[in-house]
Formats: structure tokens, C-alpha cells, sequence
């Protein structure tokens, strides 16, 4: 296993690319340079894609030959509600559903501020129907996303419970925007680590996707939920994030209500340090780590 110091110099040399980028003012150059971030990468020759459409919504399957068709993976990408496609996170989706030994259905649900809450939640919800009208029982689905994401997975959990629907066998967030109200001390005190996401920049991203609503409401800051009964989670999250508490805080609020949680936080990592695999140990490290996560939840050998 790589050193401590050794994850820590990879992880800068992405960071310092980052910070040689800007964030540009025009949303769609955003919306390019996230995509941008993935797109670089490339997939195995050994990994399927197969497009789909889930209610006029993009979406795009990925499998290995080895992938057990019976489970899968849906996946919600990052980038703040308002960026972030299949083409950002297909190389990572694909190399989890490789550790999980899964198929995995990224969906590219519409973005703000052309379409604010709920329109995520309600495309997300719908690509989750998608899988149990595909035959996919509920058990044999981990419901995953990273950033944005992970807080839209959480919301989709909660709304399943609420309808009484059948909730997926497990959760996997990865480095979760869980609070859009914007009160976690980490958005300040890890500010000059983190060179992807910073207060100024959620509050923008948080207002367009907002479009008016409550940065409390449950839906979009899953920290004020009540989350007993939801499936096992799994958080994981870069202790150089900026959104570290907004993982640690679920943590706590999911522990609380006698969910079954693994918390895994990082060392060095930044946000959304998956999409940086190829380059990063840490990030194959988590990923890999994913994979058994979901392997032993979806199989039933996990306990809780």
C-alpha cells in the first residue's frame, strides 16, 4: 500500500492542475471543464456502454464481461446540480461497477438553473423505477452518487420510504453535499486545501438549484432528515474537503436514527477524488473499497 506521503503527493500534483484551471464565469465552459475532469481518461476495452433514454432523460449503462447482470449500480453524478454528465464520471462508474462486480446505469438527470428542484429528484426517482420495472429487485440495487449526487441519492432513499416504496440494498455517497444552507465549519476551515469546491461557489450553485426553496428542507439537506429505516450507508470522504463536515454530519444524523453506517474519511483526498483514479492510489484504494462494500450488501453476507 502507497505511503501516507505518497497518496499526498499525488493528490497535489491534480490539485495544482486545478488550480492552473480556473473556474471560468460562461456556465457552459463550467459545464466543459467538468466534464473535462473524466472525459480524459477513457474506459478499459473490456468495459460494455450501452445508451439508454429513462423518461426523455440520458442515461448509459456499463458492465464488464464478469458483471453479474441481476445487480446493479445507479449512479448520480456530481457538479453542484447545475454541471456534471455521463461523460464526466463514466471512467469512475465504470471502474466501481468493475470492483462491485455489477452492471451500473448512470443517469444524467437534468440540471439547473434551466431545471431546479425538484426536477433531479424526480428524474432520479425515475430511473430507480426503471430498475425495478427492468425486473431488478430492490435488494440487488446500491444507490450511489458522488457530490451533488450523494445528497440526491439520500433524498431519493427518503422519498421511497415515504411513498412506501422498496428501498435499494445500500448506499454509497461519495464526498456528499448534504447541506445547502451552507453551515458546515469545514466549508472555511479546509478552504485553502480543497481546489475544486469553495462557499462562494456552493452558494451559487445552491441558489440556482434552490430557485426559491428552503436550503433546509430535507430534500436537498438530507442533515435535517429523519433517516430511520434507510439501507446501509456507506460515506466516503477526502479529509482536504471543503464538504467534510457535510459527510461527517450524516454520519452522525444516519448513526442516530440506528442506521447502519461505514464512515470512511481519507487522508489527503480532495473532493471528488475518485474521478482522479488513474493517477491517484488513493483513489483506486476507495474505489476498490466500494466495491466490496456493495459486493457484500447486495449478496446479503454484510451484517446490519
Amino acid at each position: 500500500m502507497p505511503s501516507p506521503s505518497a497518496d499526498a503527493s499525488e493528490i497535489a500534483l491534480i490539485s495544482a492542475r486545478l488550480a492552473a484551471s480556473p473556474r471560468p464565469a460562461d456556465l457552459a465552459a463550467r459545464r466543459a471543464r467538468v466534464d473535462a475532469l473524466g472525459a480524459g481518461y477513457g474506459l478499459p476495452a473490456d468495459v460494455a456502454v450501452q445508451p439508454a433514454k429513462i423518461r426523455d432523460v440520458p442515461a448509459e449503462w456499463t458492465a464488464t464481461a464478469t458483471a453479474d447482470r441481476d445487480r446493479v449500480i445507479l449512479f448520480l453524478h456530481g457538479g453542484g446540480y447545475v454541471s456534471g454528465s455521463l461523460e464526466s464520471h463514466r471512467h469512475a462508474v465504470a471502474q466501481a461497477g468493475r470492483e462491485a462486480g455489477t452492471r451500473t446505469l448512470a443517469l444524467a438527470y437534468r440540471l439547473a438553473p434551466e431545471h431546479p428542484f425538484p426536477t433531479a429528484l424526480g428524474d432520479a426517482l425515475a430511473g430507480y423505477r426503471f430498475l425495478l420495472e427492468s425486473g431488478f429487485a430492490p435488494g440487488r440495487i446500491a444507490l450511489a452518487g458522488e457530490s451533488a449526487g450523494g445528497g440526491l441519492a439520500v433524498a431519493v432513499a427518503l422519498t421511497l420510504r415515504a411513498r412506501g416504496l422498496p428501498l435499494p440494498g445500500c448506499l454509497w455517497l461519495s464526498s456528499p453535499w448534504t447541506d445547502l444552507a451552507l453551515t458546515g465549519a469545514s466549508l472555511d476551515t479546509k478552504a485553502a486545501v480543497d481546489p475544486l469546491i469553495s462557499r462562494a461557489y456552493l452558494a451559487e450553485l445552491a441558489a440556482a438549484y434552490l430557485n426559491g426553496a428552503d436550503p433546509n428542507d430535507p430534500l436537498v439537506s438530507p442533515i435535517r432528515a429523519d433517516l430511520a429505516g434507510l439501507p446501509p450507508m456507506l460515506i466516503q470522504v477526502g479529509s482536504a474537503e471543503t464538504l467534510l463536515d457535510d459527510a461527517l454530519r450524516l454520519a452522525g444524523v444516519a448513526a442516530a436514527a440506528d442506521v447502519a453506517i461505514e464512515l470512511q474519511v481519507w487522508p489527503h483526498m480532495i473532493h471528488a477524488w475518485h474521478l482522479f483514479y488513474p493517477e491517484v492510489a488513493a483513489g483506486r484504494r476507495s474505489l476498490a473499497s466500494a466495491g466490496r462494500y456493495i459486493r457484500a450488501h447486495l449478496d446479503g453476507s454484510a451484517g446490519g
